[in-house]
């Protein structure tokens, strides 16, 4: 979530379906016609427009992120997800615009924040606190957190739902869909729906507060004892299904950690890097969301903050084998092993031309050798980021179509590269064939 230095306005967010189909739909034709427009102007000036470049205008682009930002819902969060690494393959000036979507949402005013925790609380809740703060800390896709006390003292972190979130979801994605397949961006023949499915299911279990805080409670049941971490707690008499309360936690954002020094910087990636093993190998359970905002830093302890568990899913023990044999595999250099277990994954299935196959696990080597030949993987100086960018681009140009991942595979892979984006955020140097030789030595 975005904390409050970022926080930009108070604005109602549409609650109703029409409403925000309206919105949606004004959304895409505005930017239908400015494309137009834009390519009148081109050709009037002897120049043949691209769609591409048509669409991703810093006026379309700021366009699409403060109406997204408004609307909040499904309609943010997959925003959210497009931009989370927008400086790699966008202008520097879009990729500010963007990061709108991460850092600058807009908040609820106290007047529809009273008739939300009304409808949750019953009216006169306010009694029940020593203070509560109607401007929020944080402002996120689904909700808002406010800072709160209760009469003994007791401090709280409040998540509101937004209202009407929950029951708008599958309009807001249906529509979500139309404007992407307007851009005319992806590629011929790519297949969004299951992505849009998959983001459906996973937004209406994110919008359930009483799951995340059982996820809560588990998560700081398995980090317990685990001095490295720091957890909120689940307050429960105050938590409903649109409203979480937890114990507060004083932290700061996790790129704080940059302005710390090198050694500091590694341990608290290496911490990072080694829970995401243990999601994967020993729990069985990932915390799926790596925005940076979900993870803060308590400088005074030096231990790392963990936020956020809505979009936690269960890691299948399939899987998890599967993704331990690849890593080892991979380690060893064993590449006719590791294209027979992507193979299996179904993250790079047979039916892909042999050319592209063998491109691909040209990729998936880079990474593996560059993990054997370097004990610490510094970001900040590799240049493997933009080597497999390229490598991608080419693969595009030529035609390449993605099959699609399955979903289980995807979010692991998510959460993967939300790692190697903070850390090289905060210019960390990571162990990683040191922190993954445990989990491939085990049969």
């Amino acid at each position: 979530m975005a904390d409050h230095s970022n926080l930009s306005r108070p604005l109602a967010v549409p609650a109703g379906r029409l409403s925000r189909f309206g919105r949606m739909g004004s959304l895409a034709v505005g930017v239908a016609g400015r494309m137009a427009v834009d390519g009148a102007r081109q050709l009037g000036q002897g120049t043949r427009p691209n769609a591409r470049d048509l669409l991703l205008t810093p006026a379309n682009m700021r366009r699409v992120a403060d109406e997204l930002a408004r609307m909040r819902g499904a309609a943010m969060k997959v925003g959210q997800l497009v931009s989370m690494d927008t400086g790699d393959v966008l202008p520097p000036e879009l990729a500010d615009i963007m990061a709108r979507l991460r850092a600058d949402a807009d908040f609820m005013p106290p007047k529809q924040l009273r008739d939300v925790l009304d409808a949750e609380w019953g009216a006169g809740w306010r009694a029940g606190f020593a203070a509560f703060d109607v401007r929020p800390i944080a402002a996120a896709s689904i909700g808002q957190v406010h800072r709160a006390a209760l009469p003994d003292g007791t401090e709280l972190a409040i998540k509101v739902q937004y209202p009407g979130i929950a029951r708008s979801i599958d309009s807001d994605v249906v529509n979500i869909g139309r404007l992407i397949r307007l851009s005319g961006l992806l590629p011929e023949g790519f297949a969004l729906d299951p992505y849009l499915e998959e983001a459906r299911g996973q937004l209406r279990e994110e919008a359930d507060y009483r799951a995340e805080a059982k996820h809560l409670a588990r998560f700081a049941g398995l980090l317990d004892g685990d001095a490295r971490f720091l957890l909120p707690r689940v307050h429960a008499p105050l938590s409903t299904e649109r409203v979480l309360a937890m114990s507060f936690v004083p932290s700061e954002a996790i790129e704080a950690v940059s302005e710390e020094t090198q050694d500091a910087r590694d341990r608290v990636m290496r911490d990072l890097c080694e829970l995401v093993l243990r999601e994967l190998f020993d729990f069985g359970l990932m915390q799926t969301d790596p925005n940076f905002a979900n993870y803060r830093f308590d400088r005074e302890s030096g231990r790392i903050v963990l936020l956020d568990f809505g979009a936690t899913r269960a890691v299948p023990s399939g899987l998890s084998d599967q993704m331990r044999a690849l890593m080892r595999a991979g380690m060893q250099g064993a590449r006719d092993e590791v294209s027979g277990i992507v193979a299996d994954m179904g993250l790079v299935p047979l039916s892909v031309a042999p050319a592209f196959r063998n491109r691909i696990l040209d990729m998936t080597m880079l990474v593996f050798d560059e993990l054997r030949t370097h004990p610490f993987l510094d970001l900040a100086q590799s240049d493997l980021s933009r080597r497999l960018q390229q490598m991608g681009e080419a693969l595009a140009r030529d035609g390449f179509v993605p099959p699609p991942v399955p979903m289980d595979l995807l979010y692991i892979q998510r959460k993967l590269a939300g790692m190697f984006l903070l850390a090289r955020r905060l210019r960390a140097r990571v162990p990683v064939a040191e922190l993954i030789a445990p989990y491939t030595a085990r049969a």
